[in-house]
């Protein structure tokens, strides 16, 4: 038997493909990630001699939130995927909500980071963050030393930020953050998402209060049409996150597009997750 075919990470088709892949074909658990603190399952899916891999991530094995009492992790991973599709800057794996071999949950293509891309997060000495990179806030490095954690003044970093404001993401930490070989740049773990009160923490703090780029304005704007009641987007929600979470994700929208600022963080929660990796 000839073994399945491996399907390439970009392109409409191929996009196109891995859904389908994802979403129907056959999901057989290859291990799991011990150190999670969630059920995470390495899979393959395979459907019509074509091979994905995945993480599976079944609602059975999700422990209670007590600040996310309404729907599930799983959910909020697909519902994050579906916004940032709709962005068109396409940060979050392709993600579905399906039956797998312990239930629903969610599956994720696995993204292989590149180790030999640039570093994304640093601590540097001093309180400048230097050419490059935006301060982030000081950190505690051991032995009563402080040192300041800097991320890269990147565009897909922006990118990433704008995301994580408008579904309120409160755990951006670093080992989110997945660069791949051909230079994208994907963001994983989004289970806690949505929420109706403001949750946003993150590392991605370096452009906080300053002026959002034309390009983030632009999407905000077509994000604003399609959450409106009866939109593709806004439909597929409906099935993911509660009325009240839809309603607070166009606010949010709204107020992004109205301040046309990125937002700071609100000192009534904690604004860095931790631990930060």
């Amino acid at each position: 038997m000839p073994a399945p075919e491996r399907i390439p990470p970009r392109g409409l088709t191929a996009a196109t493909d891995v859904l389908e892949v994802l979403a129907e074909g056959e999901l057989t658990v290859r291990g799991q990630v011990r150190e999670a603190s969630n059920a995470v399952l390495l899979c393959s899916a395979v459907l019509d001699g074509r091979a994905v891999d995945c993480v599976y991530k079944p609602v059975a094995g999700e422990r209670p939130l007590w600040d996310f009492p309404d729907g599930t992790l799983a959910e909020r991973e697909a519902a994050a995927y579906a916004v940032s599709e709709a962005t068109g800057w396409h940060l979050v794996p392709p993600t579905v909500l399906r039956e797998g071999p312990y239930g629903t949950g969610s599956v994720q293509r696995w993204i292989d980071a590149d180790p030999a891309a640039p570093p994304l997060l640093s601590l540097v000495e001093g309180d400048e963050a230097g050419d490059g990179w935006r301060a982030v806030g000081l950190a505690e490095v051991g032995e009563g030393r402080t040192a300041l954690l800097v991320h890269a003044d990147d565009p897909r970093l922006r990118r990433l930020a704008v995301l994580d404001a408008v579904i309120n993401n409160g755990d951006r930490k670093g080992g989110h953050l997945l660069p791949a070989g051909d230079g994208a740049l994907y963001a994983i773990d989004h289970g806690v998402t949505f929420h109706v009160d403001d949750k946003l923490r993150t590392l991605l703090w370096g452009w906080a209060g300053e002026p959002l780029p034309g390009e983030a304005l632009a999407v905000l704007a077509r994000l604003d049409a399609e959450l409106a009641p009866g939109a593709a987007l806004a439909t597929r929600l409906e099935h993911l996150i509660t009325p009240a979470e839809l309603d607070a994700l166009r606010a949010r929208v709204t107020v992004l597009r109205t301040s046309g600022r990125h937002p700071e963080p609100s000192g009534t929660w904690p604004p860095i997750p931790w631990p930060p990796v």
